[in-house]
């Protein structure tokens, strides 16, 4: 009797909710396992060598997937990150609403981009990597408006590198976006997807 393919098992290596709630409204069944990683650290030795916003997303995105691949061998270990770059400064989650005023600020009137990256690890072993870029430009921000959507929207914010949720009120912030909106919610969904399948993962 022919034994059946069974699809391999797919694991979310991050703590973003909303990459969880990307990948369950997608339809996908998957189990959460965020690694402990110091991304500031990581961050600061590759700036240090003069290494690009895509090398670093990428290779936070590889830390995260690889550090948890040996807990689910057999499994396809998904990792991902994003980094924001305003005129050659890199922003990191603010830690609190001050901190938050202060990144809106810094990113008010000006482009910025967004680099993110995704990884996928099988048995400790890369086997496939995406990246792409995004531009959006906000618009000015009087301080006023700041605060206002800062009390719409609350700790929220903190959970964006950019301190803004371009599906919700954050959409208000901008004046134009350019790219993938899967991607700047913080991960490459449909190239995702579309490995997934390949493997036997998904539906196809």
């Amino acid at each position: 009797m022919p034994v059946a393919n069974v699809a391999p098992p797919i694991v979310l290596a991050s703590g973003s909710q909303t990459r969880a709630r990307m990948l369950r409204a997608a339809g996908v069944h998957f189990t959460v396992d965020a690694p402990h990683v110091d991304e500031s650290m990581l961050k600061d030795a590759m700036k240090a060598e003069a290494a690009t916003a895509q090398d670093t997303a990428m290779a936070l995105a590889e830390l995260k997937a690889v550090r948890k691949s040996p807990e689910h061998q057999g499994a396809l270990v998904i990792g991902a990150d994003q980094i924001l770059v305003c005129e050659d400064t890199w922003f990191d989650k603010p830690g609190d609403l001050d901190a938050a005023r202060g990144t809106l600020a810094a990113l008010s009137g000006r482009a910025h981009t967004l680099q993110t990256a995704a990884v996928i690890v099988l048995d400790d072993a890369v086997i496939w990597r995406h990246s792409v870029r995004a531009t959006l430009t906000m618009r000015e921000l009087a301080p006023t408006s700041i605060d206002r959507y800062l009390t719409q929207v609350g700790t929220a914010a903190l959970s964006s590198v950019g301190a803004y949720q371009i599906e919700g009120h954050g959409a208000q912030l901008f004046l134009r976006i350019e790219g993938d909106y899967f991607s700047i919610l913080g991960l490459p969904l449909l190239p995702v997807l579309d490995f997934l399948r390949v493997r036997g993962a998904i539906e196809s």
